[in-house]
């Protein structure tokens, strides 16, 4: 009953302010998100990071926004999250950028510079982006680290999509890979780690099981477990008539793991 009551009054503060004042109906809190066509046209204003900081969903406060790579998005339907006290309230009334990928919620972490993120871990946060872009009304941008005051882009904007560019072709290159070098089955009990290969690891189907090795992606941290063909040309060479028969175990990506037979289709980690 209280949510019918709810609707009906923000319909008739709509009626008002339309009356009044058309323009400012996406000022009014929750009227972006009942009205996202005719507020989708007003997502070219220019909010200050002080304008930014007061829609916070408090007493008083004009709205419930948050940035997301300097793009301005109302999320006043999510409340229940973004609102005070909710699980994601440190997002709002501010551009915590950095933090949607590193994981850091503390004051020092709620930061917009995402310079020394790597190409993998912008394509986190534009996976980000693209959620708020499909979920929330855009309503603007913030003047500051990726906007100037005319809402043109910053060398930091384009830095930032220069390396989601990147993150997306080592998507693509990796999806590639693992054509040819699928993850490999995985399993934890008693602290002991156990991987291993079989003709469907990875989803990948294929008419040969392979062996464990860690693969070293240039532009992604670390290593992932991989399965290797063992036998045959390299992938390289699929067509040679003249190879070791040692498949792509020679690749220089790879490397075996420690303590473990290198021709065995599986391998306990201890590590």
């Amino acid at each position: 009953m209280f949510g019918y009551l709810a609707a009906a009054a923000l319909c008739l503060v709509a009626v008002l302010v339309l009356r009044s004042d058309p323009w400012s109906l996406c000022e009014v809190p929750g009227l972006s998100s009942l009205f996202p066509e005719q507020c989708r046209g007003q997502a070219g204003r220019l909010l200050s990071k002080g304008e930014l900081s007061s829609y916070d969903g408090g007493h008083g406060s004009p709205g419930l926004y948050l940035a997301v790579l300097g793009q301005v998005f109302d999320v006043q339907k999510g409340m229940k999250h973004y609102g005070p006290g909710g699980s994601y309230s440190f997002f709002t009334a501010r551009d915590a950028s950095r933090a949607y990928v590193t994981g850091d919620f503390a004051e020092g972490g709620l930061v917009d510079d995402v310079s020394e993120l790597s190409p993998s871990q912008m394509l986190h946060l534009n996976n980000w982006l693209s959620f708020y872009q499909k979920n929330y009304v855009a309503v603007g941008k913030l003047i500051g680290h990726f906007y100037d005051e005319y809402g043109n882009p910053t060398k930091a904007l384009e830095d930032a999509l220069a390396a989601i560019d990147v993150g997306l072709k080592l998507k693509e290159k990796r999806h590639e890979e693992n054509k040819q070098f699928p993850p490999c089955n995985s399993e934890f009990s008693s602290g002991i780690s156990r991987v291993w290969c079989s003709k469907n690891s990875g989803g990948i189907q294929r008419d040969w099981v392979g062996v464990p090795r860690k693969l070293y992606l240039a532009g992604f941290d670390g290593y992932r477990c991989v399965c290797v063909r063992a036998t045959g040309p390299s992938s390289e060479n699929p067509e040679s008539e003249v190879h070791d028969n040692r498949g792509d175990l020679d690749n220089p990506s790879l490397k075996e793991y420690k303590d473990c037979n290198p021709l065995f289709d599986w391998c306990l980690l201890k590590e």
